[in-house]
C-alpha cells in the first residue's frame, strides 16, 4: 500500500523499532517507497558481503527475526496492514537475493531487479503468503520467498556468464 498514512513518521519515528521498520527512514519517501527501501538496502549490504557466508546466513536470520518485531510493531502502532512506509522486509529480501553474489555490480543489479520483480509479480508461494499471512512475519516472509526466486535467478546468472 503506498497512501500517505498522516502522521506516520512522527508515530514511528519515535521509537527504534519504526526506524527498523522504515529501514531507517528509507521508507518515508514519498513515491515508490519499496524501491527506495531496497536501493536502500545496497549500503548495509556492502558491510555484510563482506562476511563469511555462515555469518552473512545468521545475520539474515537475526535481521528477519528483528524484522518481524519491527514492522509487527509498526503495524499495531499505524493500524494499517502492511503500509508501504514499512521497507525492512525489502532490506532482508534484497539480502537474501544477494547472498552469495559474485563480486561485481552487475550481480548486485541483477540483484536488485530481479527482486523487485519477483516482489511485484507475487508468484506462488509468494503471493499466496501475502494474500494468508498478517503480521510482521506476513510482512517479511513473503519477501524472504521473493528474495529466494532472485538468488536462484542471480545464482542462475553467475552460473551461465561467471
Amino acid at each position: 500500500m503506498s497512501r500517505r498514512i498522516p502522521g506516520a513518521a512522527r508515530a514511528l519515528l519515535a521509537h527504534p523499532a519504526g526506524w527498523i521498520a522504515t529501514g531507517f527512514g528509507s521508507g518515508l519517501a514519498p513515491v515508490a517507497p519499496g524501491t527506495f527501501g531496497t536501493l536502500a538496502a545496497l549500503l548495509p549490504w556492502l558491510a555484510l558481503r563482506e562476511l563469511p557466508l555462515p555469518h552473512y546466513l545468521a545475520a539474515l536470520a537475526l535481521a528477519f527475526a528483528l524484522g518481524c518485531w519491527a514492522c509487527g510493531w509498526a503495524m499495531r502502532r499505524l493500524g494499517v496492514e502492511d503500509p508501504g512506509l514499512v521497507v525492512w522486509d525489502e532490506f532482508v529480501g534484497l539480502w537474501i537475493a544477494l547472498a552469495a553474489a559474485p563480486a561485481g555490480w552487475p550481480y548486485a543489479l541483477a540483484g536488485f531487479a530481479l527482486f523487485r520483480f519477483f516482489d511485484i509479480a507475487k508468484p506462488w508461494p509468494v503471493g499466496w503468503v501475502d494474500r494468508r499471512l498478517s503480521g510482521g512475519l506476513g510482512t517479511m516472509l513473503d519477501d524472504a520467498l521473493a528474495g529466494l526466486y532472485a538468488l536462484a535467478g542471480v545464482q542462475l546468472l553467475a552460473h551461465f556468464t561467471g
